[in-house]
């Protein structure tokens, strides 16, 4: 059984919040009686209504994304930017991506409206790994890759990479591979930065067990029921305080 505001949210009424409104506001009733108690749970046969309106949870919908570059990570923007969410126009659930990515990087998001799982994955205290092909202008030195994993400081405080590994050069500039457990703002470039390597190009290859694979540019698909599995499993292996994250 789910907490009430977590059913009204996956049915698509708005964020938890609003819904506690709602419920303290007297609108929603279980089985005929009117609800005001927070702390109510919900079973799928119950019979919920918002204003007099039967209301029924989302199925929960889990699809991999290649973001291109060009593309926000958000559900809606003023100017008119194209959104990762456009990817997926046959999706008709309201859902949210899981990993964003800033405008000018690529690669794979987790596009779901299952907002407990997602906020597991991407929460730092969790630790579930990210993986990044990284080009960077130059060549870093041995000394650079040894302090990305010890750490650099950014106004957030100390960060630093599970893994680094250099792959190859690609005429004046370098390609690496990058792992984190972490999802601040600009992140990889920010701790670049520091060392005096300009990121030219970012792509998120992995997050858990998820992989980008033979996924093209701008290409989408459903996840199978192995990778929901195993994604499950990992989430239910982390343990760690009730936050938001901002990636």
């Amino acid at each position: 059984m789910d907490r009430l505001n977590k059913y009204l949210a996956h049915a698509g009424l708005g964020s938890r919040r609003y819904c506690e409104e709602l419920i303290l506001a007297g609108r929603v009733s279980i089985d005929g009686h009117t609800i005001k108690d927070l702390a109510t749970r919900v079973g799928p046969e119950q019979d919920v209504k918002v204003d007099g309106e039967p209301i029924r949870a989302e199925k929960f919908v889990y699809w991999l994304v290649n973001k291109p570059r060009g593309y926000l990570c958000t559900n809606h923007d003023p100017a008119g930017r194209p959104l990762a969410i456009d990817l997926v126009p046959q999706i008709s659930q309201r859902v949210y991506t899981v990993g964003r990515l800033d405008e000018d990087s690529e690669g794979l998001l987790l596009l779901t409206n299952d907002g407990d799982l997602a906020h597991r994955l991407m929460h730092p205290r969790f630790g579930v790994e990210k993986a990044y092909l990284v080009l960077v202008a130059g060549n870093p030195a041995p000394d650079d890759l040894k302090q990305l994993l010890q750490g650099v400081y950014l106004a957030e405080g100390h960060v630093k990479a599970r893994q680094v590994k250099r792959l190859r050069r690609q005429g004046d500039s370098t390609w690496l591979r990058v792992v984190l457990a972490e999802g601040k703002n600009r992140e990889i470039r920010r701790m670049l930065a520091k060392l005096e390597h300009k990121v030219l190009r970012l792509k998120r290859i992995e997050i858990g067990p998820l992989e980008i694979g033979s996924l093209g540019p701008g290409k989408s698909r459903p996840l199978t029921l192995a990778e929901i599995k195993r994604l499950k499993r990992l989430a239910e292996r982390t343990n760690g305080p009730d936050e938001d994250l901002g990636a």
